[in-house]
């Protein structure tokens, strides 16, 4: 069974919200960590491991460059729940 996309965007809104302490309303999927959302390259690393193990997904370390926002990583996690 596949990931919904609300459930996935609920799941990392509350990983990055607890993260980063921002509002949940802060996090949309077009929202940059980086410049948006103020996340480092080190909060980054745990909202990707905390995301592993609640969507049981395998996130590269060289894909993370590529997740630049809420919205991509969101369909990175439901591609990859899909192919796991």
């Amino acid at each position: 069974m596949g990931l919904e996309r609300q459930e996935v965007l609920a799941g990392l809104t509350e990983i990055i919200v607890e993260e980063t302490g921002l509002p949940a309303e802060a996090v949309e999927d077009d929202k940059s960590f980086v410049e948006d959302l103020d996340v480092d390259s080190l909060s980054m690393m745990t909202i990707v491991t905390l995301a592993e193990d609640k969507f049981s997904v395998r996130i590269p370390d060289d894909a993370v460059k590529d997740l630049t926002t809420v919205g991509a990583a969101v369909d990175y996690i439901i591609g990859a729940g899909e192919s796991a």
